[in-house]
């Protein structure tokens, strides 16, 4: 071989080389990271496993993905929503668990009827419509024995006014829903808009009894650990 195809070869296979990290850091899980660098990476990356499990699943793609990390305190800003074409972020805001997960932190999760508790897993977001809390939007939970009791418990994305910074320094705590993913009022409306008609949220704690049996979280491969800590009952 002359040395100068040699040397282009050689060359070549360095650039392809040099490549693959630059192609990892371009990736989806990279890019939503980026966008929110006060999430938990590992939170993160859980979602988009879970959200690219449903396109393996044969579901249309969604264009959003909102994630709820729920071993944060509900004094602090626990649920991101992003634009998954444009890979940015939307939306940074406070949200609420239900009164009988717990007070500031949620401890509990339950997908039974009149629990009045948050519900863990994979949701596809359905129509947006007006009811008792104004405009709210319909979810649909993909988790067998863990949210799919969600459309028919009421569980949706609405605005409440015990969602409140004000409320967060005066109290320890924002307000309690009764299951429901509630948020600021002044952000709802456009918030419900970005997540509607087939959109994904996944709402996430440690829960290891979850992470080990949630068909997304485990899609393809192997149980995943959890994000941070330990479950609790």
């Amino acid at each position: 071989m002359a040395p100068d195809r040699f040397h282009f070869l050689i060359t070549a296979l360095l650039l392809t080389c040099v490549s693959v990290p630059a192609a990892y850091a371009d990736s989806l899980e990279a890019a939503l990271v980026k966008a929110a660098p006060d999430a938990n990476a590992k939170v993160i990356a859980l979602a988009v496993r879970a959200s690219q499990c449903t396109r393996a699943q044969g579901a249309a793609p969604a264009q959003r993905l909102a994630v709820i990390d729920y071993s944060l305190p509900s004094t602090e800003q626990r649920l991101w929503v992003f634009d998954l074409k444009k890979r940015k972020l939307l939306f940074h805001e406070l949200v609420a668990h239900g009164r009988n997960s717990g007070e500031n932190m949620a401890v509990k999760f339950s997908n039974q009827n009149e629990s009045f508790a948050t519900s863990l897993g994979l949701y596809r977001t359905q129509s947006s419509y007006v009811g008792q809390n104004g405009y709210s939007l319909r979810m649909e939970g993909l988790e067998p024995g863990f949210n799919d009791n969600a459309f028919e418990r009421a569980i949706v994305i609405h605005g409440a006014p015990y969602v409140s910074p004000v409320l967060a320094r005066a109290n320890g705590r924002i307000g309690r829903s009764l299951g429901c993913p509630a948020v600021r009022p002044a952000i709802a409306h456009k918030l419900i808009d970005s997540m509607k008609d087939g959109q994904l949220l996944f709402s996430y704690y440690p829960d290891q009894r979850w992470l080990k049996s949630s068909s997304f979280v485990n899609c393809g491969g192997a149980p995943r650990a959890g994000a941070s800590g330990s479950s609790k009952s």
